[in-house]
Formats: C-alpha cells, structure tokens, sequence
C-alpha cells in the first residue's frame, strides 16, 4: 500500500498549526528546523487528510494543511490503523511509527477553531530511521512490520520421534492467536532439538543474529539429570526478567506445588525476548497467559519507544 504526500509543515513552537513549506529534510532528530525535533521517539508526525475531511464535516470549518501540526499530510489510507513498528519507505527515506495518537495540548489553536482536535485520535508519530527530502506529491510505501518468533521444543524423545511434540505446536497457536487478536503481522518458525548444551547453544545465538523478536523454548527446565536448559540459556542473557516468572510459580504453585519445581527462565538476548517455559502444553499454556500481555511493551521497552 502506498500514501500520497500532499503537504509537509513546519512549526517553530509546539502546539501551534504549522505552515506548508516546499520541502522537509528528514535527519536523525526529526525535521530540520522544526520545534519536535529531538532525540526521541515522537520526532515526526502525520495526519491523513481522511481526518481532516471528518472535522471539516463536523465543524463546517473550512481547514488547511499542518492546521494539526502534522509534519506530513498524507491521502491514501487511515494511518491510524497502522501498528508501532510499523514501516513508511520511499525515495532513500525510512520512518517508523512509534505512537499512535497523542494528549492533546491545552488549548491548542485547532481545538478552539473546531472544538474538537483529531490529531490525539488519529495522528501518528515516527522516528527516522533513513533520512532525506520530503516534498509534496512524493510516495511512500507502507511496510507493515512482521513480528519474528522461533518456537524451539528442546527433547531428546521428541527430536528422536519416540513421542509426538505437543508444546511446540501449541505455543505457536497460541502466539498466532495473539497476534492475530491485535492485528499484528507474524512469522513463527518451529524448531525440535535434543538436550545438546552446544546445539542449543548454537541455535539461540543464530535466533539472536537472525534476528527474531521472540524465542520460545519448551522443555528442560525441571530438576532431572537431563533438565539443562535454563543453565545453557541464562549465560546468553544480556539481561533477566525474573518477575514473569516468579508470579506464574507462585500463582500455580499455591494450588499445585509441583509448579515451583520449574526453573524456568525469561529474559533480553540482544533484540530478542527470550522465554524458557517447562516442556508440557498445560506449562505452556500458563506461562503463555501471563507473558503474552506484556509483548508489546516489552518489545517497545527493547527498542527504545517511550510510549506509555
């Protein structure tokens, strides 16, 4: 999908309209000259015209490009509807979003013409990745970003065929189901290998190169003579998350004691979440619900975006 530029906008001052230029240069604080420039994640910011047209029909205001403060006006879709990672590429030129809407300035100019503002609701905001000039009646392709996941079932029986690998198969339905919940594109990869210290070891470092978004192990966490993975993974970490895992064992655990037998582990691999869950579709299944609420945060925490 593609979005048509038809202005790009200046302000010198936040929370003020800004005013159509010929031309923005993009660089790695922002747009050049303009008051939201910065070494953060909200440096650039984009309204479609499609939400111009819905205030100019609730308020009989007739409007003009960057009266939102918008940097870049676009036609062509509901930007809004795009996910943060999300992707707008064109002419050497990368952004991606970061926020979708925003807290409304207190008396902003647009609200006290309209009553009403649809930057908070409708606008997004990116940080550039590849910068350049912008102008009107440019193009930019919309690249949805497309979460990476590696599912890996560590057993000696399952990767020797002796007995069917149920867990692996059901964390990958269920993280499809998550992300199919919240619109998100994805791409899971399965693995099966043997309690292999160096197999294992080689196989996480390639999921931290590649990179994945998030690694699954199941299996091997438990107290037997075979039980390695957490000790294999854990040197790996660059840092831990205990306390997904401490909640699931206390909260399981108070009815079923057995639970606080797990060793299981989560943590930070390079740009990779990493999580060692116990190797049964029941474990799964429990772990899974407490850790899949906190993906999105985590993964914006991982990369920088202070979107709370």
């Amino acid at each position: 999908m593609k979005i048509n530029i038809k202005s790009v906008n200046i302000s010198q001052k936040k929370g003020t309209k800004k005013a159509p230029v010929n031309a923005i240069k993009l660089n790695d604080l922002g747009v050049a000259g303009d008051a939201h420039s910065g070494p953060w994640h909200r440096q650039v910011s984009l309204l479609g015209i499609e939400s111009y047209q819905k205030t100019e029909d609730a308020s009989g205001a007739k409007l003009k490009f960057g009266d939102f403060a918008e940097n870049i006006t676009t036609e062509g879709m509901e930007i809004h509807h795009t996910k943060i990672f999300d992707r707008f590429v064109g002419n050497g030129i990368e952004l991606e979003v970061t926020q979708i809407g925003k807290k409304c300035h207190n008396g902003c100019e647009i609200k006290q013409l309209t009553g009403d503002c649809v930057m908070p609701k409708e606008g997004i905001f990116c940080r550039v990745i590849s910068g350049g000039e912008l102008k009107a009646e440019d193009v930019l392709e919309y690249v949805p970003r497309q979460i990476k996941v590696h599912v890996i079932t560590l057993s000696d029986r399952a990767y020797e065929g002796i007995y069917e690998d149920m867990s692996g198969p059901y964390a990958e339905t269920v993280m499809k189901a998550f992300f199919q919940e919240n619109g998100r594109q994805y791409h899971i990869q399965r693995t099966i290998l043997p309690d292999d210290e160096e197999l294992i070891k080689k196989v996480m470092l390639e999921s931290k190169a590649a990179p994945f978004d998030i690694v699954i192990t199941t299996g091997g966490t438990g107290i037997g003579p075979r039980d390695n993975t957490p000790d294999i993974v854990k040197p790996l970490l660059d840092k831990e998350i205990p306390g997904i895992m401490e909640v699931v064992r206390v909260k399981y655990g108070l009815e079923k004691p057995n639970a606080l037998l797990s060793r299981s582990i989560a943590g930070v691999m390079g740009h990779s979440l990493v999580y060692v869950l116990p190797g049964s579709v029941k474990a799964v299944k429990e772990y899974l619900n407490e850790i899949t609420p906190t993906i999105e945060h985590s993964l914006r925490m991982l990369h920088v975006i202070d979107a709370h």
